[in-house]
């Protein structure tokens, strides 16, 4: 197990180019299993979690070229599906959460998918029921073996239908979306996920010729086709990287610029960053985030505390909320953050608690800050990231931190941020990765 040592309190400056958007990643890599033809990603980011896949996609058959750093030609023209039913392939799929999203492509394309019940990051409850349901609406028969935690689906032939999630998750749209091209007739499919890693899925899609209308709406409309073809796609930067980002510069109080960050895509993110008193601008398409001794939330227009939540696109995401938290230890004021859709992804406060911030967590979903307005500084200390976002999020607050910190357990950090460290020390951050 690897570990960070950090010693914190330095001021940062530069600039950081963004990875493109694990989220969206996960989701695209799996669409080549949905044609013969060769099919060309690029921004792909080189993360531990994204890796496993490109990893499980090869051993499945997919014929895989690396055309640069970021960039690979797949070809999915022999899948070995007895694979499938293997215990290595059940012990791989079994290791990813994303490895759920090949079942809709092998669904439409060859009428049966299999997978084990995926891992992922403990941040509560991830149920897959939107995705198998969803499969079931398009006339295919799921069973799921307890004792094995195995799922297998099968379909002779997947027809369009009216489709309406009674959650608006985002794998689980993905999923059904790339069923349902591939379906003969007409989806109508409500209440589907918008976020920007499924529009692009869409665009995606219809460069290799499917029929999807609505994009970038709760409701879209699939008119299924025959076959799919190969295309040419390239991944959005990673918002929740630059969201990261522009909380590490204000809690070291530096001067950072990020660039390329596909700014029409950030949504609210921007905003809510401002809403703590952050100062950034737009430039072009880069975020510049100048050096601040001080920030202060906002407060509702009738002087309550600030409510910070989250939502499903076009509202802010979940996966910020650990560093908007982080972030809200050293500003001026106080802030309720509400976790609505994981009942585990505060439980890193403690952490937080030990390192000197005033955070009272009032229960699974929710915690006030007590903006400490850097009068009191947080101090270094032992700590384990418990996933991906709290990882980093400990990470900001310990380069933010009086003294050295040492982080365990940062392969959880690895699955989400590529090159971290090596990132940050070229912004002059004291950081180094020890065994």
């Amino acid at each position: 197990m690897s570990s960070f040592e950090i010693y914190g309190g330095k001021k940062l400056k530069g600039e950081l180019t963004v990875q493109g958007a694990k989220n969206e990643a996960l989701q695209v890599l799996c669409a080549p299993l949905l044609t013969s033809e060769k099919v060309t990603i690029s921004n792909i980011p080189d993360i531990v979690d994204v890796n496993k896949l490109i990893d499980l996609l090869q051993t499945m058959g997919v014929k895989i070229e690396k055309v640069e750093r970021g960039t690979y030609i797949f070809q999915a023209k022999e899948i070995d599906l007895a694979y499938l039913e293997t215990e290595d392939f059940k012990k791989r799929a079994a290791s990813l959460r994303g490895s759920i999203m090949i079942v809709g492509p092998l669904l439409a394309r060859f009428g049966k998918g299999f997978i084990p019940k995926p891992g992922g990051d403990k941040i509560g409850r991830r149920r897959l029921d939107t995705h198998f349901d969803g499969f079931a609406l398009l006339g295919a028969k799921f069973n799921y073996d307890a004792g094995e935690h195995f799922y297998s689906i099968e379909a002779k032939k997947l027809k369009g239908t009216y489709i309406h999630l009674d959650e608006a998750s985002v794998t689980g749209t993905a999923n059904i979306l790339m069923a349902a091209v591939l379906a003969e007739g007409t989806t109508t499919f409500y209440n589907a996920a918008c976020e920007p890693y499924i529009q692009q899925l869409c665009k995606m899609l219809n460069s290799m010729g499917a029929k999807i209308s609505g994009i970038s709406s709760n409701l879209l409309t699939i008119e299924g086709v025959k076959e799919l073809g190969g295309c040419y796609h390239r991944i959005l930067p990673d918002m929740i990287e630059i969201g990261s980002f522009i909380g590490l510069a204000a809690m070291t109080q530096s001067e950072i610029t990020i660039k390329d960050v596909s700014w029409e895509n950030l949504g609210v993110i921007p905003n809510t960053f401002r809403r703590l008193g952050i100062k950034l601008e737009r430039r072009g398409d880069d975020i510049y985030v100048p050096a601040q001794e001080s920030y202060e939330i906002d407060t509702f227009i009738d002087g309550s505390i600030l409510t910070i939540y989250d939502a499903p696109w076009p509202g802010f995401t979940p996966d910020l909320l650990s560093i908007i938290l982080v972030v809200a230890t050293q500003a001026k004021g106080s802030v309720l953050i509400h976790q609505k859709m994981f009942e585990s992804r505060l439980f890193f406060t403690d952490k937080l608690i030990d390192m000197g911030a005033q955070i009272i967590l009032c229960d699974p979903h929710r915690a006030t800050v007590i903006g400490l307005g850097r009068h009191h500084h947080l101090r270094g200390i032992q700590m384990t990231s418990p996933d991906i976002r709290a990882g980093v999020s400990l990470l900001i607050a310990a380069l933010s931190a009086e003294g050295k910190s040492v982080i365990h357990n940062i392969e959880q950090i690895d699955r989400g941020y590529q090159d971290i460290d090596i990132r940050l020390r070229n912004l002059g951050a004291d950081i180094r990765r020890i065994n």
